[in-house]
């Protein structure tokens, strides 16, 4: 397990390529929403009223100047080299965030620091991928977090469907997409040079299907029809649990109990067993929600408590390192890593966290940096997934890619 380890601190830096990525150990809770619409990737229309959301916390009462420097990237999230700042922003780049609130009657003490875009000093002109760095003024402007978001303008109409009748089996493990996308007004000569199209589950990147070649190709549109390329595993529901109020017991939690010598919360998420049989349970594909009890001041009033999560494996894994994975999991991967107890049989994982609600699931990550399920979860037809599909364009002498299409949906076992 060792080798394995040292393998992945060559890796780790890609791990978190293509997501937000918390750098600095005194910050946590990083939340990236476009409107209130916490359980969707962070895309924003052009010519509407959408707002980007952006919130943290760091880890003490003593104001820092944190400033926000934003990058216009391509398709593949390289930094776009061929556009000057003006081309994608209208305002000023690299503004003090000026919105923070210290929490209040908490065991662990933080200020809340918010930014929103567009503001009365900053709007976004272009579509496409975009990267946010947020800086430390007052510690030589280190970098201590980055956040990535899309904006799309819908020029390409762009269809998904989800279908369990898939080219590898019926009803079985698998979910297959099928998908349209129309060119509308814009001019698509060579689909192959001028088109990057992306497809992920719930928002993953480590499953993304890029540039799929369809299986049909007209003068107006692509379309993929029963392509094994856009065949998914459908995997199982994601587990989940509440803390609302650490003195006691919410959903999904075991036991909980107040730790007087350190003065923090502790609490138990009921033991992760492997579900090898599919059961329907809601949830939120990974996602996660910042709340109390009272769902009032939910930002400087939630405490941070200690989740301890424990699994109790079929096997012990010799050859792979376990880890805890959902859309929260942002800070150093190594803060997620499971370990094996040889007296319990079990793996475990204490994290610290805000109080509030939160999916989860236990992932296999390889030394290549590549996650898959555990395979006692077992994969079934049924599960609900999110899925999202992204076409960029890079016109005749244009100088970068577009997001010109985007559509997410949501499968439904019928």
């Amino acid at each position: 397990m060792k080798r394995i380890i040292l393998l992945l601190l060559i890796f780790l830096p890609t791990l978190m390529f293509g997501r937000h990525a918390i750098k600095s150990t005194k910050v946590k809770s990083l939340q990236v929403v476009v409107n209130n619409n916490w359980r969707s990737m962070p895309v924003m229309q052009m010519g509407t009223n959408d707002v980007l959301n952006i919130s943290f916390d760091e880890l003490s009462h003593e104001y820092h100047r944190f400033i926000v420097h934003l990058e216009h990237c391509e398709a593949d999230w390289t930094p776009s080299t061929d556009l000057f700042e003006s081309n994608w922003l209208q305002g000023f780049n690299d503004q003090p965030i000026e919105d923070y609130e210290n929490s209040l009657n908490t065991t662990v003490l933080y200020t809340h620091y918010k930014y929103q875009i567009p503001n009365d000093q900053c709007r976004l002109t272009m579509s496409g991928n975009y990267r946010l760095h947020i800086l430390d003024e007052d510690n030589d402007n280190q970098e201590i977090l980055v956040a990535e978001f899309r904006v799309v303008e819908h020029l390409m109409d762009v269809g998904l469907g989800v279908s369990t009748n898939t080219d590898i089996d019926q009803n079985g493990a698998y979910q297959q997409l099928s998908m349209t996308v129309n060119y509308n007004s814009l001019s698509v000569t060579n689909p192959d040079n001028q088109l990057q199209i992306i497809v992920m589950q719930n928002g993953r990147e480590d499953n993304a299907k890029k540039n799929v070649r369809p299986n049909y190709i007209t003068p107006r549109n692509l379309r993929w029809e029963h392509n094994r390329a856009l065949i998914f595993n459908a995997g199982n529901e994601y587990h989940k649990f509440e803390v609302l109020d650490p003195s006691h017991t919410t959903m999904g939690l075991d036991h909980v109990w107040w730790d007087e010598d350190v003065r923090f919360y502790h609490v138990y998420p009921y033991l992760y067993e492997p579900q090898t049989n599919y059961l329907y349970d809601e949830d939120a594909d990974g996602a996660f929600y910042i709340r109390n009890s009272n769902n009032i001041d939910n930002d400087t009033q939630s405490d941070y408590v200690y989740v301890h999560y424990t699994l109790r494996p079929w096997r012990e894994y010799q050859d792979t390192q376990l880890i805890i994975d959902g859309q929260w999991t942002n800070e150093d991967p190594m803060n997620y890593f499971m370990y094996y107890n040889d007296e319990t049989h079990c793996y475990h994982a204490t994290i610290l966290q805000k109080m509030g609600y939160y999916n989860y699931q236990v992932r296999m990550l390889d030394p290549d940096g590549i996650t898959h399920p555990l395979p006692e979860e077992g994969a079934f037809y049924q599960t609900e997934n999110r899925y999202q599909a992204f076409v960029y364009y890079k016109g005749t002498g244009e100088r970068t890619w577009r997001l010109v299409g985007y559509q997410e949906i949501k499968f439904f076992a019928q």
